[in-house]
């Protein structure tokens, strides 16, 4: 099945006082019909920054420096906010993080899916927009949708106003739908209702969904394939199961050990050594080293490759090189069995 987003050695910089910020370094990553990949890892790795650069919604310091994007067949590495204005909404849309500032608070919540349906479609009838926004509220689980259209977004709660942005995304009917760390601002109950429903939708209309989150339990709960990522490049990437019970880069086993779920009672809960570099002069061998407790000298002089593992399971560590030394990982198993 051809990818539906496929982008290839991706550079996306930022001019700051301070230098040049090298937030995202020679990403690859594709995307498939239908399908749900997570991208994960500590704020700051350049999560947020990949997929506003496929939307072309970098703020105006912030250039594409070097790669492609294919989006539906199409290269848009270099289209203009004009052209993007075009494939915003058909083609892909994005939940951000905090509904409240998503929404505008002057406006009730009807009018703006109503505002966002009327934009894609402006050929439908009032009645007709009004009908739409109503089928997208039900879509999304807001209850009496009747009666809330016309409330204000104060009017909701967090989990009812992160409905009510989903739903106006999804106006369009758009392939791919970027979720922008959608339940961060929402408590554990609500978390677990916004990533059923994203599930969901992605069954209901075949939507393919990019997830930015920093929590692996919302991976294992509702992702297909997963991108590990780490000052601004993916160390690893594969399918849930993979990523969860056959790990091979040591950033990924720190992740999964600092789960709440792997704490022992009486103990402190697991923490990754050290802070993530600076990206302005990013290191030039494996920016993970010097918080990686099994690094070997090469890791500070060159950048490892990705190493195939798997059809499916690839991870940049040169741990994984025939010429490494067997190590016993924390989470089990080993390396050069």
């Amino acid at each position: 099945m051809p990818a539906l987003l496929e982008i290839k050695d991706l550079f996306v910089s930022f001019h700051t006082f301070s230098g040049e910020v090298e937030a995202v370094r020679g990403v690859s990553l594709s995307l498939r019909p239908g399908e749900v990949l997570a991208i994960v890892g500590e704020s700051g790795c350049g999560k947020s920054v990949l997929c506003r650069s496929v939307m072309k919604l970098l703020p105006q310091n912030g250039w594409i420096k070097g790669g492609t994007i294919l989006a539906d067949g199409i290269d848009i590495t270099n289209y203009t906010q004009r052209d993007m204005e075009r494939l915003r909404g058909r083609l892909f849309s994005m939940v951000f993080q905090d509904p409240l500032t998503a929404l505008n608070p002057t406006m009730t919540v009807g009018a703006q899916i109503a505002e966002a349906v009327q934009i894609h479609q402006p050929g439908l009838k009032k009645a007709a927009v009004r009908c739409r926004a109503l089928e997208l509220m039900d879509l999304v689980d807001i209850a009496g949708g009747e009666e809330r259209y016309g409330r204000y977004p104060h009017d909701f709660s967090g989990g009812m106003r992160q409905r009510a942005v989903m739903a106006a995304a999804l106006a369009s009917n758009p392939k791919i739908l970027f979720a922008d760390e959608p339940t961060t601002a929402l408590d554990v109950t609500i978390q677990a209702q916004i990533l059923d429903l994203l599930r969901d939708i992605q069954v209901k209309m075949g939507t393919a969904t990019v997830l930015v989150t920093h929590d692996l339990g919302v991976v294992a709960r509702a992702a297909d394939r997963v991108a590990v990522m780490y000052a601004g490049k993916i160390v690893e990437t594969g399918t849930v199961e993979d990523i969860f019970y056959a790990p091979q880069h040591p950033y990924t086993w720190g992740l999964l050990r600092a789960l709440p779920s792997r704490a022992v009672v009486g103990e402190p809960l697991y923490t990754i050594p050290g802070m993530p570099p600076t990206l302005i002069n990013p290191p030039k061998g494996d920016a993970f080293a010097c918080r990686n407790e099994y690094a070997l000298a090469i890791d500070y002089q060159e950048p490892p490759p990705m190493f195939q593992i798997s059809e499916t399971h690839f991870a940049a560590t040169w741990l994984l090189d025939k010429r490494a030394p067997k190590i016993m990982p924390p989470l089990g198993g080993s390396y050069h069995e």
